[in-house]
């Protein structure tokens, strides 16, 4: 079977910084996705894996835009210490509001910086502004099942019971 949309794709990937060589992740294990416009994977990734049978391989290079977004300055936040619990730490995450943005989005931080007084947080995903290559195999492609369809997403054995 080719995958095509309202298919499931499983894959091994590995995901690479360009500029600097580094592999960022890498999945031994498959992880699988269903294909067709359900957001389940980078739309570029999608796009040339469609056609494609198990066993290929595939390598998509991605510009910032296409991965993980552009960096974004306006997105690193210092605020009071005291906004943070007293074990807060390089690394931690958290979820909070855009600067001036008064909605209910909420976006994740990582603090980035703990001093005496403030924290900086930075909003950015971790990969922003990196341009990465996603090299990979297709270990399997199936028909999605109806559940699936309707959720956009893939059931393990036995259903999702959400």
């Amino acid at each position: 079977m080719k995958v095509a949309k309202d298919t499931v794709v499983s894959l091994r990937y590995e995901l690479t910084d360009v500029s600097e060589g580094a592999i960022l992740e890498k999945a031994d294990d498959p992880i699988s996705y269903v294909h067709g416009g359900y957001d389940g994977i980078f739309p570029a990734v999608e796009e040339e894996l469609h056609g494609k049978n198990i066993g290929d391989k595939f390598s998509v290079t991605m510009e910032p835009d296409d991965a993980f977004g552009e960096y974004e300055h306006e997105l690193v936040r210092v605020e009071p210490r005291d906004m943070f619990p007293k074990e807060v730490a390089v690394g931690m995450q958290f979820e909070g509001g855009a600067e001036g943005d008064d909605d209910e989005d909420f976006m994740l931080y990582t603090v980035v910086e703990v001093a005496d007084k403030e924290v900086t947080v930075d909003g950015n995903h971790p990969l922003a502004g990196k341009t990465v290559r996603f090299d990979g195999t297709i270990t399997g492609v199936r028909a999605a099942t109806q559940e699936e369809l309707d959720h956009g997403h893939v059931h393990g054995e036995g259903g999702h019971h959400h």
